[in-house]
């Protein structure tokens, strides 16, 4: 891959932008990679961790030269949307680091994976409007269920920056990191206590989760139905009754 530099874990896949030279400015053919580590971590379910690299940024936004050319048809065919989606959808969890700019569409494919880890010097933003457009990958709908309506609305109308010290604050991030270099480490730690768990309560938490509220509770019922009949269940409540068994 020309945009994407993949490392392959048991666990996890870490999977690097990989365009200092843009910016990491999202284009056509990154898109069209990420669409291939989508089908990769669909067809053998594991962890995703997505960066930046070593560049001091996460993303600059989409590629404002192809982005200028598309046309209506182009919209309508959610090529960036799409992606986003189905990082998104992806069975397993899924951690963005952020290290400087996230922004435009660089921001809102953190927005996509299920959590986010930043540097100090991390920031997001949303400037569509101001290049006569609206945030038309995610960040519409993603943003509210993240920081809540108002809060979205003001970056969405504004764009205004947000650094991470209030980005954690109103939620949009999970941890910062003061040290770039501790970026990775921390995101690791992270993935790392995910995958204490259950891979299959992971997966089922994952997809209950971010279902609809009106699959609730028929979706958490059948869930723990299949869990309740599987052998790691079985085996981790086992491990635990026997560590507080009385010595």
């Amino acid at each position: 891959m020309s945009g994407l530099r993949i490392e392959e874990r048991p666990d996890r896949l870490v999977v690097t932008l990989d365009r200092p030279e843009k910016r990491n400015a999202i284009d056509a053919d990154l898109i069209a990679e990420l669409h291939q580590v989508c089908a990769e971590l669909e067809a053998r379910p594991r962890l995703l961790l997505l960066t930046g690299g070593a560049a001091g940024i996460f993303a600059g936004g989409a590629d404002i030269g192809q982005l200028r050319e598309r046309g209506r048809t182009d919209a309508l065919a959610a090529i960036n949307s799409a992606a986003f989606a189905r990082i998104r959808a992806l069975p397993m969890p899924t951690v963005a680091a952020v290290d400087g700019p996230a922004l435009g569409g660089g921001a809102e494919l953190a927005y996509a994976c299920d959590l986010r880890v930043c540097t100090a010097r991390a920031v997001f933003g949303q400037p569509e409007v101001r290049l006569g457009i609206l945030a038309g990958a995610g960040a519409t709908h993603r943003l509210p269920a993240l920081i809540g309506e108002g809060r979205a609305k003001e970056l969405l109308f504004t764009g205004r920056r947000v650094d991470a010290t209030e980005a954690l604050r109103i939620g949009l991030v999970n941890r910062v990191v003061d040290e770039p270099d501790e970026l990775l480490t921390v995101a690791h730690v992270l993935l790392d206590e995910i995958a204490l768990g259950s891979p299959l309560a992971v997966r089922l938490t994952k997809l209950a989760v971010d279902a609809p509220a009106a699959a609730h509770p028929h979706l958490d019922l059948v869930s723990q139905a299949v869990l309740f009949e599987d052998d790691e269940k079985h085996r981790r409540m086992t491990e635990f009754l026997e560590r507080r068994r009385p010595r």
